[in-house]
């Protein structure tokens, strides 16, 4: 009993230390995902570490100490994602509904085959912009029916899982699909021009996950995300990163590009909303985004129930403020960001020669 519980430890210590590392294979990202679930367990595994621990034995001790500082930091990593922590995102005060849109992101799954569920949600939420990916021939023809209330549109489905389907009742300026990396991954940008006649940029995401069916590593999803952040930073106006990233929230990916491009998370202070995977309860975890930069609060933010995918889809309604800035911090590069960021992007650039 005993000895299982040392390898288990074990375990533990290398599921938190490997994703310290700059490693990108998929294998030790793949821990960036469920810290929830392995949070959790190392609680569990302490608490029956330190009833079985001998107290004369060195090596027990010193596994005991590491055990204790992973799962603290394991802890400390998802307490953002807690009300326990400070909101990073402020509530809307009231403001101009001219100003105010909604965005609902769904990962349909392309072999899913319940639009009906899909388009009942939209109808109940009314959301301005609705951003489906993994949508393909079938799925384009299914969600026609929201061109009557959505005349905006860009359409570039795909068999592959990666296509990507906008619907927006705003104007849609200079709307088009770009292909950053790969010719069959591609993501949606366009200038969105809200009732009061005030935009916004937009940027449509779905990057290829790290798993041995998709990729090796996460060297094209980071380069994909971090080209993007750049481009946030250099447009310095309000934006919207949404959908499918292929990452959590908490991953150092991520959190490199919220401090590259200055968006905020509106889950930091109100809990994970995890979107992913909607069939297994016990393993789910944030992969579907909205991030957005200072200029907007937040009115309110929902998992949306199933709709027959292995993704919730995720719904958000924010605000437009001039006030806003002055409410809310955005995240700033901490020395040697720029170059780390560059580093990636260009490594992901090669790989795509």
């Amino acid at each position: 009993m005993k000895l299982f519980a040392q390898v288990l430890a074990a375990a533990f210590v290398a599921a938190t230390v490997l994703p310290l590392s700059r490693l990108s294979d998929w294998w030790v990202r793949a821990f960036d995902f469920p810290r929830p679930q392995i949070a959790a367990l190392g609680v569990g595994l302490l608490i029956a570490y330190v009833w079985a621990w001998d107290v004369h034995n060195r090596f027990e001790g010193a596994l005991l100490v590491l055990l204790a500082i992973c799962v603290l930091y394991q802890v400390a990593r998802m307490l953002p994602y807690t009300p326990l922590y400070p909101r990073q995102v402020v509530a809307a005060a009231d403001g101009d509904p001219r100003d105010t849109l909604a965005i609902l992101v769904s990962n349909v799954y392309m072999e899913n085959r319940e639009a009906d569920r899909l388009l009942r949600r939209i109808r109940s939420r009314s959301p301005d912009l609705v951003l489906t990916v993994e949508t393909d021939d079938w799925w384009e023809e299914q969600l026609r029916a929201l061109e009557e209330d959505y005349p905006h549109t860009v359409k570039h489905p795909l068999d592959n899982t990666y296509g990507m389907l906008l619907y927006s009742r705003l104007e849609l300026i200079e709307p088009r699909v770009e292909l950053l990396l790969a010719d069959d991954i591609p993501s949606v940008h366009a200038d969105v021009r809200l009732p009061s006649g005030r935009t916004f940029r937009f940027y449509g995401l779905h990057p290829r996950p790290p798993a041995p069916t998709e990729a090796p590593d996460t060297v094209e999803r980071d380069g994909e995300l971090l080209i993007v952040a750049r481009r946030v930073s250099e447009h310095g106006g309000p934006t919207i990163v949404a959908g499918d990233l292929n990452d959590v929230a908490w991953s150092a990916t991520t959190s490199l590009m919220q401090r590259v491009s200055g968006l905020l998370d509106p889950r930091i202070g109100r809990g994970l909303y995890s979107t992913y995977n909607a069939k297994i309860p016990v393993l789910r975890w944030p992969l579907d985004h909205v991030f957005h930069s200072e200029h907007f609060q937040l009115v309110s933010l929902e998992r949306l129930p199933s709709v027959g995918s292995d993704h919730f889809p995720i719904f958000v309604r924010l605000a437009l403020s001039p006030l806003a800035p002055l409410r809310q911090d955005a995240p700033e590069p901490e020395p040697g960001d720029g170059a780390l960021a560059g580093e990636m992007i260009e490594e992901a650039l090669e790989r795509a020669e």
